[in-house]
C-alpha cells in the first residue's frame, strides 16, 4: 500500500519533535495542517500512530516502528533531492564536445581555459572532426561548429562572433602563376580545397561582388 510521501514526512517531523506546533514550525505550515495530514495517514492504515494528550504527544507501538523503519529512507531520499539540486547549481561530471578544426583553433585558448576555471568539477573530452554527423545520436553532449552548418532542429548559441575568411597565395605562387583578377579565375589556379568528411562535397569558396554572392568551388 502506497502513501503520500509527504504524510509520511510529516509524521516523521512529528515522532522528532513529538510535538505538533514545532513540527508545523519546520516545514513553515499551520498546527491544523499537520494534525490533518496525520488524522488522514492513520485513517488509511487503519491504526493509531500517536497517543495525543493535551500537552504531549507519544509514539503508539505502530508509530515507533513505522517511524523506526522510514526515518532512514527519508534521509536518503532528502540528501539524494538536495544533491540532484545542487547539480544544477554546480556542475559536474563529463562533457563531451564534437568541434571542427575552425573551431578548435580559438575554442582551445581563452574560452577553454575560462570555462575550466568557472566549472572545476566538469571533465572535458574534445574530439576534432570537420565530418557532419548528429552529434546527440553519437553521445555528445554539444558541439562546435560553423553556423552555416548547423541542423535547423539544434539549438544554437554563438561562442564567437562572425569569423572572415581569407583567399591568400605566396608572392612566389603569385609570381610563377599569376594573381587572379576575379573570383571566378580561381577555378584556373591551384587551390587548396577541403570538404568535412569523405562523403561531403568540398566546401565552396564565397565572394561578395556589388552585393552579389559569388562562389567557387
Amino acid at each position: 500500500m502506497l502513501h503520500d510521501l509527504n504524510a509520511l514526512a510529516v509524521f516523521a517531523l512529528v515522532a522528532e519533535e513529538r510535538n505538533f506546533r514545532a513540527a508545523a514550525d519546520r516545514i513553515g505550515v499551520t498546527r491544523s495542517a499537520v494534525s490533518q495530514s496525520i488524522r488522514k495517514l492513520e485513517e488509511a492504515l487503519g491504526i493509531a500512530l500517536l497517543a495525543r494528550t493535551t500537552r504531549s504527544v507519544a509514539l503508539t507501538e505502530a508509530g515507533e516502528r513505522l517511524y523506526t523503519q522510514i526515518a532512514p529512507s527519508l534521509v536518503e531520499m532528502t540528501e539524494a533531492l538536495e544533491a540532484a539540486a545542487n547539480l544544477q547549481r554546480r556542475p559536474r561530471g563529463q562533457l563531451n564536445l564534437a568541434v571542427s578544426s575552425i573551431a578548435e583553433s580559438f575554442l582551445s585558448g581563452p574560452l577553454l581555459a575560462r570555462f575550466a576555471r568557472q566549472h572545476p568539477e566538469v571533465k572535458l573530452h574534445v574530439t576534432v572532426t570537420d565530418e557532419e554527423f548528429d552529434i546527440v545520436a553519437e553521445g555528445y553532449d554539444a558541439g562546435v561548429r560553423l553556423g552555416e552548418v548547423i541542423a535547423q532542429d539544434m539549438i544554437a548559441v554563438p561562442v564567437s562572433g562572425d569569423l572572415r575568411q581569407l583567399a591568400v597565395a605566396s608572392p612566389a605562387y603569385l609570381e610563377e602563376f599569376g594573381t587572379p583578377a576575379h573570383p571566378r579565375e580561381l577555378a584556373n589556379h591551384r587551390c587548396i580545397g577541403w570538404r568535412t568528411g569523405p562523403r561531403v562535397a568540398p566546401y565552396r569558396w564565397e565572394f561578395a561582388e556589388n552585393g552579389k554572392e559569388v562562389s567557387v568551388a
